[in-house]
């Protein structure tokens, strides 16, 4: 089995309605961190220092056929094509380990998609 990293950068206040919506469409699992950034429109300022936004980065990691499916459901659902919504991208996995507990899911998902 192939596997692919789905990163999105997230506001806080996106994260649990992007973690259900994808479980909901077949991702395992989620692990999010709590992050900083800025953007194209930087933060607002104050007394010279730049306030920087709180984002969450949220992973998971599938399998190489959900990859398309699960990204659409993020711009849709989640509404990534408005502007500071947040952005995904995806990440090639060369190997993993510990997803023996998974194994069957992925499975089941992989016979489901070419029935």
């Amino acid at each position: 089995m192939k596997f692919k990293l789905i990163m999105a950068m997230v506001k806080p206040q996106i994260t649990d309605k992007l973690v259900d919506t994808m479980k909901e469409k077949g991702a395992t699992g989620a692990t999010i961190t709590p992050a900083r950034g800025t953007g194209v429109n930087e933060g607002k300022t104050f007394f010279g220092l730049t306030v920087e936004d709180q984002t969450d980065i949220v992973t998971f990691l599938v399998e190489e056929h959900m990859v398309l499916k699960l990204l659409d459901t993020i711009k849709t659902q989640c509404k990534f094509g408005e502007p500071g919504t947040g952005i995904a991208f995806v990440i090639p996995i060369e190997h993993a380990i510990g997803l023996e507990s998974q194994m069957s899911v992925f499975k089941d998902q992989a016979r489901d998609e070419y029935v």
